[in-house]
């Protein structure tokens, strides 16, 4: 009972936020599909009359079903950029097989005889298949297009990865903060919205259906005598509100002029600070502001920064340094800082700031009775015995030179197994004892809340992370206000103040959002 009243909790004291992602997710949705609609059905028609295109059409839209969701949106961020549109895209990919298969199905089922007499009463083809196929075939048409409509809801909950919102934004940011009822706050309504799409899809099926014909679930569609106006004024209502969702959702996907988009990686840290520099930034300027906020990791972030998607977020100096410079792990945070300042301008056209204040750097985190069985007090200590322990870092830390690739080179580690998964799951694989050890961040509030033991860095492998905001340097050349802004957060956040404002969000589960601006109100760097 008390998990069930924690969740009510939560959700009556976010249900704007809710209601706002709700809103989001049903105009992607609802734009995905009709696309697909658009695309799909003519597809269908297309295979239909030329059969030689038949095979490689469908084999080409069932090798994308293949392919996992998320290793589309990687493909499609660098080509396309994040947001909505990568998106939809990849929910109108996975979305064409059901509609194209089931239109070219439903059209090629109907007997010969029958278009035999239709030509024989001097119909043309295009009247046949206009009077004929697609009135016959329409139960087969509407049940792939219900299919891929319900099927749309769940994968656009994917979208939040790459900045698009939606309630992935909830699912997302409830498993980087092991928050369950964050979770529940993105799945149930992802799931009453799926179960709402596939009631309006099969109205809709039922109306335009016609009479005497049986439909996809079994019913038939019975005579009747109502007028024509009564018929159509259902289709009428739900054609109108499909329009002004559909007009929406090109309003929301369009980016204004003179608004600086913001935006921040995948967990609560960055959800922090960007709000914080969202903040400073409508707060000391005039300018328009979109919070462009949770997207995936370093390259999803740093890739939108430049190709203009978003205009600013921060950044670490050695992630800088080691992930998009592909320079050697350097130690000394001076020599670290210039020699991003320098490159990243000379590379990317990309300005670094000041520093924000605090290291978060990468650390080796170990439960207390690991501590007590083992004795360990530094990574060292965990090397020698790591043929008895599991590891569980994210999916990102294992992949990285300055992460796990580089950190197996440094330390003599022999793990029994490695497991990588991502985000807050790896704090729960710890504590339900599938793993001994994880990466952290030395500011990660959850630290504290599972009261585990960072390990010493004895042989000092992990660079400096320091927060540093990067801005493009076409956004500063119209913009040239935006450092004096900015820079308004240097050295105002040190690594215990850090850890205690992700504790608020992550443990007391304080909105980032608040917690941001609450910090920048106390420090007196905007107004109440």
């Amino acid at each position: 009972m008390n998990a069930i009243q924690s969740f009510f909790d939560y959700f009556t004291n976010n249900t704007d936020q809710i209601g706002t992602l709700l809103l989001e997710h049903l105009q992607l949705t609802v734009f995905a599909v009709s696309l697909a609609v658009l695309l799909g059905v003519p597809l269908g028609i297309l295979i239909l009359r030329v059969p030689r295109l038949a095979k490689p059409i469908l084999g080409l839209t069932s090798v994308v079903q293949a392919v996992p969701s998320l290793a589309l949106l990687g493909f499609l961020i660098p080509f396309i950029g994040i947001g909505s549109t990568p998106a939809i895209i990849m929910v109108v990919l996975y979305s064409l097989l059901p509609i194209v298969k089931n239109t070219y199905t439903g059209l090629s089922s109907i007997p010969g005889d029958t278009l035999e007499s239709a030509k024989g009463i001097g119909l043309t083809d295009r009247q046949i298949l206009s009077k004929i196929q697609l009135p016959l075939a329409l139960p087969i048409i509407m049940a792939g297009i219900r299919i891929s409509a319900v099927t749309a809801v769940g994968l656009m909950t994917i979208s939040a990865f790459v900045g698009a919102g939606g309630l992935g934004y909830l699912v997302f940011a409830g498993i980087q903060t092991v928050d369950n009822n964050q979770i529940l706050a993105g799945a149930i309504p992802a799931g009453l919205l799926a179960l709402l799409i596939d009631f309006i899809v099969s109205r809709i099926e039922y109306k335009v259906a016609p009479n005497g014909i049986v439909l996809a679930d079994g019913r038939m569609k019975k005579k009747t005598r109502r007028s024509a106006k009564k018929v159509t004024k259902p289709l009428i209502v739900i054609a109108t509100a499909f329009a002004l969702l559909l007009a929406g959702s090109i309003y929301a996907f369009t980016r204004e002029d003179d608004t600086i988009v913001v935006g921040s990686k995948n967990f609560t840290e960055q959800l922090i600070l960007g709000n914080m520099v969202a903040d400073l930034i409508e707060d000391k300027t005039d300018l328009d502001v979109k919070r462009q906020l949770n997207l995936g990791g370093t390259q999803v972030a740093f890739s939108a920064l430049r190709t203009g998607e978003i205009d600013t977020y921060v950044e670490y100096t050695g992630t800088l340094f080691v992930d998009v410079l592909k320079q050697e792990v350097e130690n000394d945070p001076d020599v670290v800082y210039d020699k991003v300042v320098t490159q990243v301008q000379e590379r990317f056209d990309i300005r670094t700031l000041d520093p924000i204040g605090f290291n978060n750097t990468y650390a080796i985190a170990v439960k207390q009775e690991d501590v007590d069985t083992y004795d360990l007090k530094t990574v060292s200590d965990l090397a020698a015995v790591s043929d008895e322990l599991v590891f569980g870092p994210t999916i990102e830390f294992s992949n990285r030179e300055d992460g796990y690739l580089g950190l197996k080179e440094a330390y003599p580690f022999n793990f029994q197994d490695v497991k990588p998964v991502d985000g807050g799951l790896r704090y729960t694989a710890l504590m339900n004892n599938e793993s001994n050890a994880i990466d952290s961040f030395s500011t990660d509030g959850l630290l504290k809340r599972f009261d585990l033991t960072v390990l010493e860095d004895d042989k000092q492998f992990f660079p400096p992370y320091y927060a540093v905001p990067i801005v493009s340097e076409e956004t500063l050349a119209e913009h040239p206000e935006l450092a004096d802004v900015l820079n308004l957060l240097s050295g105002k956040i040190t690594d215990e103040t850090m850890q205690e404002l992700n504790y608020l969000a992550d443990v007391e589960k304080q909105r980032p959002e608040k917690v941001a601006r609450d910090f920048l109100i106390e420090e007196g760097l905007i107004e109440e």
